[in-house]
């Protein structure tokens, strides 16, 4: 810039100088209103039993869960996301299990609005904990996944949940359609508050390891994989046309998973939708951040707290992370 035909600089540090102007001009905050939290549950009682690939990370029997569930709410976290340890017993080919009004997701949820009335539910709607075979839906003769016989048995189990009490459900099954179906079902049911998470550009991804085994479908599903519903982490134009898609069939949030791996997908989607979107700070990222923090390598809060941030930068309104609670205390340690 000139000024009386005098060249001056440009100085962009003078305002990274003094830590007041710092935060004076930051962009994006991290607060506790942006974290979910998700949480394993299993039968029994005063069971914890940790995740060996997702150290911190346990299952919880029912009575925990509650427990566990006040402690975050005390937190200020708004919401939490639960996935179901189902016995192997329970498993089957139909996953009629799944929409079983007095199986463990429901009856977890009904114990949760219970015990803590204020706290945001959100269950998640897909087969894989069901199955025999650890896939999102029923096979045919071939193996293949087949999308309508599928969906029909989701309507039931996302039914299933809101009659339970679930404030959420949240589809991540990636079949065709399902959005539409499970709206349809929830009006016809009257449940017309019930919304819905659409996990609308999910990934045929290598991050979800530790999480399998967490749920327990890794022994089940084997070597093979979900390449067929799933999305190829090469597109990015498809995730577009996911996403309007479920927003034409009644989907309130959308969801992107991975998370970090996918900045530029959450982007594209905030730019080009405009409406609520998450992103799941999947287990292999929260693998890969706690053990490079174990072996001294990290600064575990620092690039916790700089890879949510990111999130928020990219364009997340709201984050799924094994991290929220810590995340949450280490906010209100800085007040």
């Amino acid at each position: 810039m000139t000024y009386h035909n005098i060249t001056l600089p440009t100085r962009m540090r003078r305002m990274r100088y003094h830590d007041f102007s710092r935060r004076l001009m930051r962009e994006h905050r991290l607060g506790v209103d942006d974290l979910i939290c998700p949480l394993f549950v299993t039968e029994g009682e005063g069971l914890r039993v940790g995740v060996a690939s997702m150290p911190g990370v346990e299952r919880l029997s029912l009575d925990l869960l509650l427990a566990e569930a006040q402690a975050l709410y005390a937190l200020g976290i708004p919401a939490i996301a639960l996935f179901p340890v189902v016995a192997a017993e329970q498993k089957s080919l139909d996953a009629a299990e799944a929409y079983n009004p007095d199986g463990l997701v429901q009856r977890a949820v009904r114990a949760l609005k219970q015990a803590v009335p204020g706290l945001g539910i959100i269950t998640d709607v897909a087969l894989d904990p069901y199955t025999v075979h650890g896939q999102d839906g029923l096979l045919d003769a071939k193996g293949y996944v087949v999308n309508d016989a599928t969906v029909a048995v989701l309507v039931k189990q996302a039914l299933s949940h809101a009659d339970a009490g679930a404030d959420v459900v949240a589809p991540s099954d990636m079949m065709d359609g399902r959005i539409g179906a499970i709206r349809q079902a929830l009006e016809a049911g009257q449940h017309h508050n019930t919304l819905i998470l659409a996990y609308a550009a999910k990934y045929a991804s290598a991050f979800y390891g530790p999480f399998r085994d967490a749920v327990g479908s890794a022994g089940n599903l084997g070597k093979g994989n979900k390449y067929s519903y799933q999305m190829d982490p090469a597109n990015g134009d498809e995730a577009l046309r996911e996403v309007g898609l479920d927003l034409q069939e009644g989907a309130d949030m959308v969801m992107v998973k991975p998370g970090l791996p996918y900045l530029d997908i959450i982007r594209r989607i905030k730019d080009t939708y405009a409406v609520p979107t998450f992103a799941y700070q999947v287990s292999g990222e929260y693998a890969m951040l706690k053990a490079a923090a174990q072996n001294g390598w990290l600064d575990e809060r620092a690039v916790v707290l700089e890879s949510l941030l990111a999130f928020k930068r990219a364009g997340s309104d709201a984050i799924l992370t094994y991290y929220a609670k810590a995340v949450a205390q280490w906010l209100k340690e800085a007040e």
